[in-house]
């Protein structure tokens, strides 16, 4: 039989220096391919968001966004098989812009990661496209709103596994949306004995690429709402809290609150810029600790970080805000939800106490329910591609 192609795409050089996201779409490529898929990466670029390392506007062959695309890709073994086209395919570096046509005119199926591919000529050849959602609640409400509509996919999955259920007010637009667990290739993220234990750290943006979504009189918030209501945790918690926190010089003040409350602050840049270098900040540390965006909280959407996920894998224990995820998998050991600052400091004592059995149920955790090789064959299956 032969194996199916299946043509991914998503932001990663428009993500330059952000080894999360970064993760994000190798974890599709890398898992497709462990599963005997033949697997393409192609995303789109536009020219004037092209720049040199000092932030400044720089030629699509010069810029480090072109750089950081083309090392993702060598490091992963993904060369030949990756296209960034700049503009409406004027400049490509990869596979050029006719290869990729003929690429998605032969593939079984496209991952429309947020649906970053908008290059239509390559989008309408392929038979089937899966939308994937990874920012529910954003997502569905813009769409309600006229403000970002949805183009017409086959399937529609997101993260957010509680849309479309009873309490969650996130609003489905007419369209069926399958829950999309979080995965990860295991082999990528194997155990990890280093870090210290007593070191929790997360990798976070304090205002994200979105503003606050206001919807039939209601407003949903951001993550630095949510950050600032859990400000105390460290005088609170016994191990140490730190976050690789990419914040705006304006948000100074808030910069200053959260050393002032104990937060220990890292430069995202220099620590988890590629992916190497997340997966190390990752695993250096003793385990998570975070908040997440308001809105997947408010709404109860049931989103888990794709990172959350990573700790967990490399078996460290991950104590996090409860989005409604708890409704969805067993929780309190590995992995820790909170709601309330009582909760939290309550969870970080747990985790001091007995860190090495929190460390095991992570990674028990990870190879139950979050493994690609469990988790991407029934997506495939639900959208008729047979491996």
């Amino acid at each position: 039989m032969t194996p199916p192609t299946v043509l991914v795409s998503g932001a990663m050089a428009n993500k330059h220096r952000n080894g999360g996201e970064a993760w994000v779409r190798l974890n599709w490529l890398l898992g497709l391919r462990r599963l005997g898929c033949e697997v393409y990466f192609v995303e789109h670029i536009r020219s004037g968001t092209c720049v040199s390392d000092a932030g400044t506007p720089a030629p699509f062959e010069e810029s480090a966004n072109l750089r950081y695309f083309r090392d993702v890709m060598r490091r992963f073994d993904l060369e030949g098989r990756a296209s960034l086209v700049c503009d409406e395919g004027r400049e490509v570096h990869g596979p050029g812009y006719r290869d990729v046509l003929e690429i998605a005119a032969s593939a079984d199926l496209l991952v429309n990661i947020s649906g970053h591919l908008t290059l239509e000529p390559v989008r309408r050849r392929v038979r089937r496209t899966a939308y994937i959602d990874l920012d529910p609640g954003f997502t569905q409400f813009w769409h309600a709103q006229g403000t970002a509509r949805l183009a017409a996919h086959d399937f529609y999955f997101t993260v957010g596994e509680n849309v479309g259920t009873p309490g969650c007010p996130i609003p489905t637009c007419g369209l069926r949306w399958w829950p999309k667990r979080r995965f990860c290739v295991l082999d990528q993220w194997p155990v990890s004995r280093g870090g210290d234990p007593n070191r929790l750290t997360t990798v976070a943006a304090w205002r994200g690429d979105f503003g606050p979504i206001e919807h039939q009189g209601r407003r949903f918030g951001l993550k630095v709402h949510e950050f600032r209501k859990f400000i105390t945790l460290p005088r609170r918690a016994p191990q140490t809290l730190e976050i690789a926190l990419s914040i705006h010089p304006a948000d100074a003040a808030d910069l200053a609150a959260l050393e002032a409350h104990g937060w220990r602050i890292a430069d995202p840049r220099e620590v988890a810029a590629d992916p190497l270098a997340f997966r190390g900040y990752v695993q250096g540390s003793g385990g998570e600790c975070s908040v997440a965006q308001g809105i997947y909280v408010e709404t109860g959407s049931g989103w888990l970080s794709d990172r959350t996920v990573r700790y967990l894998a490399s078996g460290k224990p991950a104590l996090v805000q409860d989005t409604g995820f708890s409704r969805n998998y067993p929780v309190g050991d590995g992995l820790v939800p909170f709601r309330t600052l009582e909760e939290a400091a309550a969870g970080a004592e747990r985790i001091a106490r007995d860190y090495d059995r929190h460390a095991r149920a992570a990674r028990a955790l990870a190879e139950t329910y979050f493994a690609s090789d469990a988790v991407l064959p029934g997506m495939l299956d639900r959208m008729g591609i047979t491996l």
